[in-house]
This record gives structure tokens, sequence and C-alpha cells, in this order.
């Protein structure tokens, strides 16, 4: 089973827009609007095992409407 199928992403808190789940580098996650293009933060993990738990706080965070706008003054 994928990582994204394991964690439950809500719509974008500001725009209602399809979000996805992104792994950087191989060693941090975070989630991003296709609409509006406000992220959250990025959490990073060390070992396979950590993966998962990465997904779950950002989401966590996500899904409780904290998120990053890309505008000018945030």
């Amino acid at each position: 089973m994928e990582i994204h199928e394991m964690v439950e992403i809500e719509d974008c808190p500001l725009c209602e827009g399809p979000a996805y789940l992104e792994e950087e580098n191989g060693n941090s996650m975070y989630i991003m609007c296709y609409e509006c293009g406000c992220h959250s933060i990025s959490t990073t993990f060390k070992t396979p095992e950590q993966k998962l738990d990465a997904a779950q706080r950002v989401a966590k965070l996500w899904n409780s409407g904290k998120v990053i706008k890309p505008t000018p003054g945030e």
C-alpha cells in the first residue's frame, strides 16, 4: 500500500482545491494544493519507518488549517 493511501488529506482549507502529499529529497514530506499553491510545513524523517509518521504529522496540520500561503507578506 502506498503512503498516500494510508494518510487522509482533506481539500485545501483556503480554496478547497485538491491537495497532494509530496516527498522531497527522500527525507521530508509536505502537502501542497494543486489550485492555489499553498503548502504545509515540511517534516523530515531519517528512516523508512519514520516516513509514515512524518506524513501523518503534516496531514494533521494541513487538515486543521495550518498552511502557508505563497503570497507576499507571509
